[in-house]
């Protein structure tokens, strides 16, 4: 997938932190292509056992953009349900837990492209913190890659994007963060890192990642691969 560059170790200080969910801080790949098949079978897509899911975008929006002639609300309440049921490979990415504990309750939120139902489900079974602050796809109007959803994240944490590191693994959520005005720190995993051209900065995982909270702010390390 192209992950290989230049290694550099980095130091950025920001005032908060924005994380995307799916493919940063947990995987749920295995049910996103399953249910998405499933569920393009059951509408009528063509050629849908090999059906390839838009990685980053609301589901909403894949509903519209697939089948336009259906409730949109009937469709996304479906796929939904389905990967609510499907989460037996479901895990926590590698140095997730850590990094979260490490940082102070009112400097970081989620800003993910699902549903709050079904990233609440997930944080669950996952068993990770859930956020006081948190902007779900059915919170916004428009989602990634608008900047309206990173926009809105920075907004509950009292602070402008442009005090803010993103989080994020795919292009339609880098796009969103850099077109809201933040830096972005792309994580490989669900794209390369020529994929993930618009980051200023990309490391393998998250568990390349140390945070402090410090007078200035909360205080990152981390090995870049560019």
């Amino acid at each position: 997938m192209g992950q290989t560059g230049v290694t550099n170790v980095t130091s950025v200080t920001t005032n908060g932190m924005l994380f995307d969910m799916d493919g940063v801080l947990i995987s749920s790949i295995g049910s996103v292509v399953r249910c998405w098949r499933r569920w393009a079978v059951m509408y009528g897509v063509p050629d849908a056992e090999n059906y390839e899911v838009p990685h980053g975008k609301r589901a909403i929006d894949i509903v519209k953009a697939l089948r336009p002639d259906i409730d949109p609300a009937e469709g996304l309440r479906v796929i939904e349900d389905m990967e609510l049921e499907d989460v037996a490979d479901l895990k926590v990415l590698p140095g997730v837990k850590a990094l979260l504990e490490s940082l102070p309750q009112d400097r970081w939120a989620i800003v993910t492209s699902a549903t709050k139902r079904l990233m609440l489900g997930r944080l669950k079974v996952a068993g990770l913190p859930i956020p006081e602050r948190i902007i779900s796809g059915d919170m916004v109007e428009r989602g990634k890659p608008d900047p309206e959803p990173y926009r809105r994240g920075a907004e509950l944490l009292g602070l402008t994007p442009e005090e803010c590191l993103v989080v994020e693994d795919a292009p339609p959520g880098v796009g969103a963060g850099v077109a809201a005005g933040s830096r972005v720190l792309g994580v490989l995993g669900t794209h390369s890192l020529e994929e993930l051209h618009e980051a200023e900065w990309v490391v393998r995982s998250l568990e390349d990642v140390t945070v402090a909270a410090g007078a200035a702010g909360l205080e990152l390390r981390f090995t870049s691969l560019r």
